[in-house]
């Protein structure tokens, strides 16, 4: 593994807070929230690094409206680690944005790029699979992915499809990778329970990890414009100034479009410990008290004759009251109140969609 001082993580936490409204707004996203009782998903992604890390090393991208809302949560990382984007450019430009503020620092560092809204709660497992990841990134000329494995044939996720055990000469792991031999796009459903069946694929969970020159050297060879960023920003006397000038010029594309599908040798390594996206109301519900017949509720509910539902109030000294009613997500805050079918939960965004601006 390399040295703490030379290793680097760059957590994205942008995104828009569709999926949990009316908890989520534009302003604070499901990674600012507390659907959990305890941390936001953001501390928890920072708390996740600590003996992996060094606070100084750890860089957030995040968009102007949540700004402020990260410096508060990542009081503790210097301020000029917190980066705000200047416009929305998928997660290629955003990547190379932190490989360009990394490399002027330090331009043989390895690197992890980590998503702020995934929960994972086994921090131990966690840490011994990127301690291999980092390892095999320093010693390898690969890219370095962390795949799940899947539980079941989900149609939402991208999908890696793994090969033979890689060959690393002298590294001894306990989470030893294999070669990728491509990234599948989400499936079909068919295709989905196809993929399942056959073994050899993993949930692609967008978590990579690489030495900048192995990284940089691969985004010369297949994106050039955001290799010209990176240099560009590298060597900036004004970092600030060059990203507000340069950054909403770059094309849209996601970093695996851009260059993990494209890259000469990626590797990936099988997590080991839990993983969720929380993508929806009903994977926040999973982790909540269980009440009467089935309803999930983070807050004591009055219920009757009304099952499986999924209650959320956000509203101090109110209280939810359920009669006769099934298969419901409740969610109340102090400005609104949804009530939608638990199996619509992914219709969300378009009835977000028709909201006035002030509540969204």
């Amino acid at each position: 593994m390399p040295s703490p001082q030379s290793t680097y993580a760059l957590i994205l936490a942008g995104g828009s807070g569709t999926r949990f409204w009316p908890l989520s707004r534009n302003s604070k996203p499901k990674q600012l929230l507390n659907l959990f009782g305890g941390d936001t998903l953001l501390e928890q992604t920072i708390h996740r690094l600590d003996g992996l890390v060094p606070t100084e090393n750890i860089f957030i991208l995040t968009n102007a409206l949540q700004e402020t809302a990260v410096r508060e949560i990542a009081g503790n990382l210097p301020p000029e680690n917190i980066i705000a984007e200047p416009a929305k450019r998928d997660t290629a430009p955003a990547v190379a944005l932190g490989i360009g503020l990394i490399a002027a620092r330090d331009p043989d560092a390895t690197m992890m790029v980590l998503a702020a809204d995934q929960l994972i709660q086994d921090v131990p497992a966690y840490q011994a699979v990127m301690r291999d990841a980092l390892t095999v990134a320093e010693k390898s000329d690969g890219l370095v992915t962390i795949g799940i494995r899947p539980t079941w044939p989900c149609p939402s996720y991208g999908y890696i499809e793994r090969g033979e055990r890689a060959h690393l000469p002298g590294v001894h792991l306990d989470h030893p990778p294999r070669e990728v031999k491509r990234f599948r796009e989400k499936p079909a459903p068919e295709l989905a329970e196809q993929f399942l069946a056959e073994g050899g694929f993993c949930w692609n969970a967008g978590m990579f990890v690489w030495s900048l020159p192995v990284v940089i050297q691969q985004l010369t060879l297949h994106s050039p414009e955001l290799a010209g960023f990176v240099y560009e920003l590298r060597h900036s006397k004004n970092p600030a100034a060059t990203i507000a000038a340069q950054f909403p010029k770059l094309t849209p594309i996601s970093i695996d479009y851009a260059l993990m599908e494209k890259a000469a040798r990626v590797l990936n390594i099988e997590a080991t410990f839990d993983w969720d996206d929380v993508g929806s109301w009903l994977s926040v519900a999973t982790y909540l008290e269980s009440q009467g017949s089935n309803n999930r509720t983070n807050e004591p509910i009055t219920e009757l004759d009304s099952e499986n539902n999924i209650v959320f109030n956000a509203r101090q000294g109110s209280r939810i009251a359920l009669l006769g009613v099934d298969d419901l997500i409740v969610v109340q805050t102090d400005d609104a109140l949804l009530i939608a079918n638990r199996h619509q939960a992914d219709s969300i965004k378009q009835l977000v969609d028709q909201l006035p601006p002030e509540l969204l």
